[in-house]
Parts: structure tokens; C-alpha cells; sequence
């Protein structure tokens, strides 16, 4: 299968562009990757990423506050971003012919970003909002996410919840909010991608014209992150109070993407063995059997929002709701028999054949899709340098083995796990 050709480079400001061709697209999809996220974020300053994402759109030097969405949309496209542990993004599609605007509307931000009082305690009344709707008044809010890091996790960048705490929120400042943009929006500390019907030499020229005078600013250092895996296991609980079913979710590390990838692949495939159809090893254990831990349904993933979305350490999940008489060591432990057959016998050829079909086919139809293929690029180039994984992606799924995957079962060890115990209604836990 023909690959669509990628282009790289980088402008003299830093600003890395990365532009994949797609004939005959009907739109062009543009994204804006800065390296920074929920990990950034300095004790005191938990939620300051997701403010600032909100912030970004509230207007520049010569775009008013909300004229972002307006103008994209009077063309037709469509807009938004998101926060992510190590990245926050900003995204659009529109039209062929309105490139040239979104170039100047992310380029003029980038460059001045008009921060105001009256902004900075409107946004955070809006992201305060987002999480009573999100989180805190809702069933199961943020669950797992923004709790299981605290378990699973030591270090303060690793184990804060991303949304952040309202206080630390009502205490930021519109000084501290330029100094944050002063620090990580700078040029050097972004990948600029475009994917679509376009000229990779006419997108080049209308990103010099744009971002080539944005100025060049000292690129931070990154945030370390590395902490030992744990050599016991963890044990916490979570009350919800609007939960009508208990849950379990158990968290463990995932090889490093980065210089682990085989392994990092083989715990997808894994998740997909274990819980991706009705049919699948866990869902007909603990869902559709004859259990000691009766469960009304099971998952397994990898990454906190999805796979290669992070650098290391990231997070192995699997998750289960159940009545609340399972009793979690038994749930426990079922799990533990399921891993230990797939580690010492491996998973029969058929149902890896049916895994590797599903979890490819799917991942070729995301990329199908021009949104998820333009941040998937921008992604893979800020935290690995590898924008090319995206469509390497299918092929290198399809070609995991048996024994890929048993050792990817066998790495999910008891001892080095953390469990969360969610409780519904607020009660004691069994």
C-alpha cells in the first residue's frame, strides 16, 4: 500500500512544520503542537495547561476575543484544542482556500497574545464549570484519569490531577499567564502541521510569510519525568456519590513509545485481546462467565487518552464495573489467571490473527479521518520525532507476535501495579 509522501523542516525561528499532501482532499486539515501539558505544571499551578488552552482563544493583536471560531467557521471549517499530558494542541479544517487565514490566526497568537484580566477570570469560571460537568457532578467524572495517576504514580508532574485544583486556579494571575506564554509558546517549542490538498512548496512560502517573523524565544527544558516503577503494589479508593456501580481500575507502566516500541505495540494488541469484542478473553471471564468476581463490563487500554499520546511514563489501564459485592481481590485475581495463561502459553494464532485484523483495520480508518490524521502527525513529531508512525502505524500492529504479546502479558506484574477502588454512593468499600 503507497504511503502519502511527508515533508520536514524547520523554519530559523524553530518552529518545526511538518506538511503530508493528501490529492484531492476537499479540506485541509491544520494543527499547532506546543510542548507543553498537565506536566508542566510547577506545585500551585495545578490546571494551568487546560486554563491556557482556553486563554489562547480570547483573542490576539489583530483578532478579537471569540473572532478565532468566528472567522473559521465564516469559512466554512471548524476549530478547537485540547490538553493532553505533554502537549496541548490547536486544531482546524477548513476549506482549501482558507489556509492561508488559519496560518495568520495561529501565527498571530503565537506572536501576541492579547492576555487581559477580564479574560484570564472568564476562562477560569469556564474551566471551573467544565469540571463540575465533567468530573465532580457527574457518574464516574474523570474516572480513572484524574485520580489513578495519584496511585500508580510519586513524582508531583506524574501523579497531579490535569484538571487542577480551584484554588490553584483562582490564584492565577495575568502576569503569571504571560510568563507561561513568554515560556512555552515559543516558536522552537512547536510543530506546525498541514495535511491536505496542498502544494508542500506553496505551504512552506505561506508559513514563512506567517511564522517567519514570529520571534524566536529560549526553548525550556523538559520536565523530568522518569521515577522507578513501583516494587509493591498500591491500594487506594475513590468515593462517587452519583455512581450507581463500583469499579475497579489497575494501572500499570507501559514500555517507553520512544525507545521501546515494539513492546509499547504489543501492549495494544494486548488491550484489544483482552477486551476489544464481546468475544474477547476478559469480557467472556469476568462479563459472560461463571466467575467468583461477576463484572457488568471490563476495559483495556493504553494511555491515559489513548495510545501514543505521551511520552514515558505512561499508563497500562484496565478498568471494571461491577456490583458492589465483587470483591476486588477476586477481581484481582482473575485477571491475574488470565495474564498468567497469556504469559506461559500465549495467545492462540487465531484470535491473535483476529486481534491484529481488528486493532489495524481500525487504526486505518482513524487515519482516515483528516482531524485525527493532522494531530496524529503533529503528535508523533513533538514527542518522538516520528511523524512517519502514523502510517507505519497498521503495518507494524499487524506484524506483533505471539510472543510479543505474551511478553507484554507477562510485564503487567501484581507487584508493581496500583488499584483503584472506586465507591459508589459514598459507602464503605467491601
Amino acid at each position: 500500500m503507497s504511503r502519502p509522501s511527508l515533508y520536514r523542516s524547520t523554519l530559523p525561528n524553530g518552529l518545526r512544520l511538518v506538511v503530508q499532501p493528501l490529492a484531492g482532499a476537499p479540506s485541509v486539515g491544520v494543527a499547532v503542537h506546543y510542548d507543553v501539558g498537565f506536566r508542566s505544571e510547577p506545585p500551585g499551578r495545578t490546571g494551568f495547561a487546560h486554563l491556557f488552552e482556553h486563554v489562547m482563544f480570547q483573542g490576539s493583536e489583530h483578532v478579537g476575543p471569540a473572532d478565532h471560531f468566528r472567522l473559521v467557521q465564516a469559512s466554512g471549517g471548524t476549530a478547537n484544542g485540547s490538553t493532553h499530558q505533554d502537549h496541548t494542541d490547536y486544531y482546524q479544517v477548513v476549506p482549501v482556500q482558507a489556509l492561508e487565514r488559519v496560518l495568520f490566526l495561529e501565527a498571530d497568537r503565537m506572536r501576541a497574545l492579547g492576555i487581559t484580566e477580564e479574560t484570564l477570570r472568564t476562562q477560569t469560571a469556564v474551566v471551573k464549570e467544565e469540571i463540575r460537568q465533567t468530573v465532580t457532578d457527574r457518574p464516574y467524572g474523570g474516572f480513572p484519569w484524574t485520580v489513578l495517576p495519584a496511585v500508580l504514580y510519586r513524582t508531583h508532574p506524574n501523579a497531579h490531577n490535569g484538571y487542577g485544583a480551584f484554588e490553584d486556579l483562582e490564584a492565577a494571575t495575568v502576569e503569571e499567564c504571560q510568563a507561561f506564554f513568554d515560556t512555552y509558546y515559543a516558536p522552537g517549542n512547536a510543530v506546525l502541521t498541514i495535511c491536505g490538498d496542498v502544494e508542500p512548496d506553496r505551504a512552506a512560502d505561506l508559513v514563512a510569510r506567517h511564522f517567519g517573523p514570529v520571534p524566536a524565544r529560549p526553548v525550556p527544558p523538559r520536565t523530568a519525568l522518569s521515577e522507578p516503577v513501583p516494587d509493591s503494589p498500591r491500594h487506594a479508593t475513590h468515593h462517587d456519590p452519583h455512581a450507581a456501580l463500583a469499579a475497579t481500575a489497575i494501572g500499570h507502566r507501559m514500555p517507553d513509545a520512544e525507545t521501546r516500541l515494539p513492546g509499547y505495540l504489543a501492549h495494544m494488541v494486548l488491550a484489544e485481546l483482552l477486551t476489544g469484542r464481546d468475544t474477547s478473553r476478559l469480557k467472556r471471564r469476568l462479563v459472560h462467565g461463571d466467575t467468583a468476581a461477576p463484572t457488568a463490563d471490563v476495559s483495556a487500554s493504553c494511555g491515559l487518552f489513548g495510545p501514543l499520546r505521551a511520552r514515558n511514563p505512561e499508563t497500562f489501564l484496565l478498568v471494571a464495573t461491577h456490583p458492589r459485592t465483587t470483591d476486588t481481590e477476586r477481581l484481582l485475581a482473575e485477571v491475574d489467571a488470565e495474564l498468567a495463561g497469556l504469559a506461559s502459553a500465549g495467545p492462540r494464532e487465531d484470535e491473535l490473527a483476529r486481534s491484529r485484523a481488528l486493532i489495524t483495520s481500525a487504526t486505518w480508518r482513524g487515519f482516515d479521518n483528516l482531524v485525527a490524521r493532522t494531530r496524529a502527525l503533529g503528535t508523533c513529531e513533538l514527542l518522538y520525532g516520528t511523524p512517519d508512525l502514523v502510517d507505519d502505524l497498521g503495518d507494524r500492529l499487524a506484524a506483533v507476535r505471539a510472543e510479543d504479546v505474551a511478553a507484554a502479558a507477562a510485564a503487567l506484574r501484581p507487584h508493581e501495579r496500583a488499584v483503584l477502588s472506586l465507591i459508589p454512593g459514598g459507602g464503605d468499600p467491601r
